[in-house]
């Protein structure tokens, strides 16, 4: 790498490490937070969902941003909005509170993960991007392994609002070092298409609402009916306003890429299914097992760790064989362990059960993500980069909320937090719920093309060998 290369690739990383932690290090906390606040089962889903809503509505718009006005500094302002809004949350005095916060939470996060992978993206060519995306998640991983962790010993030894207090030392120290270690940059359109923002927008918005609130209102109440029409409406209109854009926000030529369309169809189940089994995994442990917020960190260890560890392998390998055998095997390997803890989990049951399925499970998703990453980035020409890691990410957070939403459906007509044994009965269901959005994921994948990641786009092709090569993908 040049140095100009090793300081977007640190910086970027260790943004989306401040983000993927504040994800992950609330659910350890979730069970602290239902006592002290009082909260239901809907409340603490939203407490997640808000940061999700957000993050998912605001994904592509913060990339159409980034490209109009200059990717370095909408980064930097995304840091601090997120810095802002993690004290707010800190400060939280009611779960009200907490959930209004996490959702401007979510929007700072939006747009330092898109731009994060933007910048990456373009500081690589593609011979060598998805090594870049292996180190990129393998830090990420971090933030995955440590964030139940930190979270536990946080929660048990402080309090939980000291989860949210961690991140701004890291975003006050990346700030001025993002302004004067990473070179401006910007995506060919010169105007920002406000008519596509409004409507992806309201799009997303619209399914994002019906999926989170389907659960209490009812999936056949007049409100998820209608928001989810709405959402399918509006996504409807957007497509047909780009279709028609000279400039458009999101080229849906894109699409008929089965690189770009296989790859965002997989990722979205993968997250779906790891989301779902996140979000109750940690209870589980602390519900179902007894274990201490700390100890439920440690346990999860075994799931989370192997981020760090497979990511940056599977990102080299991607290179060299393609991201199709991955985005096969990486989902299929975690429904089998989500799988196997749905048929063995119950009340009092030996933590040592759990170890082999969540180490089967961590490993399937580490190859995934950057294999899904690589194969939407390198789909598309090197300009339009941002865009395709804008509705990558949209997807992740898509799939994410509807994980949640189907796990905490499932959760609740098959048990509930009456007692160890009820709350193991609607985790095993949960799980089910994950394998199967995984095994889906694995489907998609397998209609990837064959080709190498390096067989798309690259800034040393000429135009023609480009349009060839996705056309072959």
């Amino acid at each position: 790498m040049t140095t100009k290369q090793r300081w977007i690739l640190s910086l970027a990383a260790l943004a989306a490490f401040m983000t993927a932690l504040d994800t992950l290090v609330v659910t350890t906390a979730l069970s602290t937070i239902q006592r002290d606040l009082g909260a239901s089962v809907e409340q603490l889903e939203w407490t997640v969902n808000a940061y999700n809503l957000s993050f998912a509505v605001l994904l592509m718009t913060a990339a159409a941003l980034g490209d109009r006005f200059g990717r370095r500094r909408l980064f930097a302002a995304g840091i601090g909005l997120f810095v802002l809004a993690s004290a707010a949350c800190a400060l939280a005095p009611s779960v009200g509170a907490l959930i209004a916060a996490r959702a401007v939470q979510g929007a700072g996060a939006a747009t330092v993960t898109t731009l994060a992978l933007a910048l990456v993206g373009a500081a690589f060519p593609a011979q060598t991007r998805g090594s870049a995306l292996g180190i990129f998640f393998a830090v990420t991983g971090l933030a995955v392994a440590g964030g139940p962790l930190v979270g536990g010993a946080v929660t048990e030894g402080i309090a939980w609002q000291w989860i949210f207090w961690l991140n701004v030392p890291i975003g006050i120290a990346l700030i001025p070092l993002v302004l004067t270690r990473i070179p401006e940059s910007h995506g060919p359109d010169s105007r920002v298409d406000l008519t596509g923002l409004g409507l992806v927008s309201g799009g997303v918005l619209g399914l994002v609402w019906a999926l989170v609130r389907g659960n209490t209102a009812g999936w056949a109440s007049a409100e998820v009916i209608a928001a989810g029409a709405a959402g399918l409406a509006l996504l409807g209109a957007f497509v047909a306003v780009e279709l028609r854009s000279r400039a458009p926000m999101l080229p849906m030529r894109f699409f008929r890429s089965r690189a770009f369309s296989a790859g965002n169809a997989a990722i979205f189940c993968a997250v779906g299914g790891l989301f779902g089994a996140v979000f109750f995994m940690a209870q589980f442990l602390q519900d179902g097992l007894g274990y201490s917020p700390l100890g439920a960190g440690l346990r999860l260890l075994p799931w989370t760790a192997t981020l760090f560890f497979v990511a940056p392998v599977a990102g080299k390998l991607v290179d060299r064989f393609g991201e199709r055998p991955f985005l096969v095997a990486g989902p299929l390997l975690q429904g089998i362990g989500m799988g196997w803890i749905a048929l063995i989990a119950e009340a009092g049951m030996s933590y040592g059960e759990l170890v082999p399925p969540l180490i089967v499970a961590g490993v399937g998703i580490s190859m995934s993500f950057p294999a899904a990453q690589n194969s939407v980035v390198s789909a598309v020409p090197p300009e339009a980069i941002g865009k395709a890691a804008g509705t990558n990410t949209t997807m992740r957070e898509l799939g994410g909320v509807l994980g949640i939403a189907i796990g905490v459906a499932a959760f609740a007509g098959a048990g509930g937090y009456g007692s160890p044994a009820e709350f193991s009965d609607g985790f095993a269901a949960a799980m089910t719920v994950a394998a199967g959005l995984s095994l889906l994921a694995a489907v998609a994948g397998s209609a990837l093309p064959r080709a190498a990641g390096a067989a798309g786009f690259s800034g040393s092709r000429s135009a023609n060998a480009a349009s060839a090569a996705a056309a072959e993908r």
